[in-house]
């Protein structure tokens, strides 16, 4: 059986509302989820990326989700990390851009790290696998329609904005 997590709601300005839902449970007008997004970089300009699960959808994404209540936009990003891929950072990530989608806010975070692809500890319920790849991969991943539409526009979102 899923656990549900109970998620905090946010203004347009992105403070929390006092309203607390669980997934799946609609929102009334004005009040937006939070999404935080990870853009992960090694040293040799590779990108970290994940297979999503078949019940996800099964395609190619960033590492991301929405912080459980009481977490701020950057705990929720480090507990996501850790969740789907468990992958410690060894240093808090920088946030590079908020903007409203909707009934959402996203945060996007861009960190540069070395991850062993081994070492790696997988949440099965939402990650099939983890690899490194090129940017001239994920745009083939892109192009196949198997890297998840959204995050191929968060992921050149960031990059447009720190100039990769």
């Amino acid at each position: 059986m899923e656990q549900r997590e109970l998620r905090d709601s946010y203004d347009i300005s992105k403070n929390k509302t006092g309203l607390t839902y669980y997934k799946g449970e609609i929102l009334p007008d004005g009040h937006y989820y939070l999404v935080v997004i990870i853009i992960i970089q090694n040293n040799k300009g590779e990108f970290l990326i994940q297979k999503r699960s078949v019940r996800k959808d099964g395609t190619w994404a960033l590492t991301g989700g929405h912080p459980k209540s009481g977490e701020s936009s950057l705990e929720g990003i480090l507990t996501e990390v850790k969740e789907e891929i468990g992958l410690d950072l060894s240093q808090n990530p920088i946030l590079v851009e908020t903007y409203n989608d909707e009934n959402t806010i996203v945060d996007i975070y861009y960190i540069k790290e070395e991850a062993n692809i081994d070492n790696l500890v997988l949440q099965v319920e939402e990650v099939e696998q983890a690899r490194w790849a090129s940017l001239e991969e994920i745009e083939a991943m892109n192009s196949k329609k198997i890297f998840h539409e959204t995050h191929y526009e968060i992921f050149h979102k960031c990059l447009n904005i720190i100039n990769l």
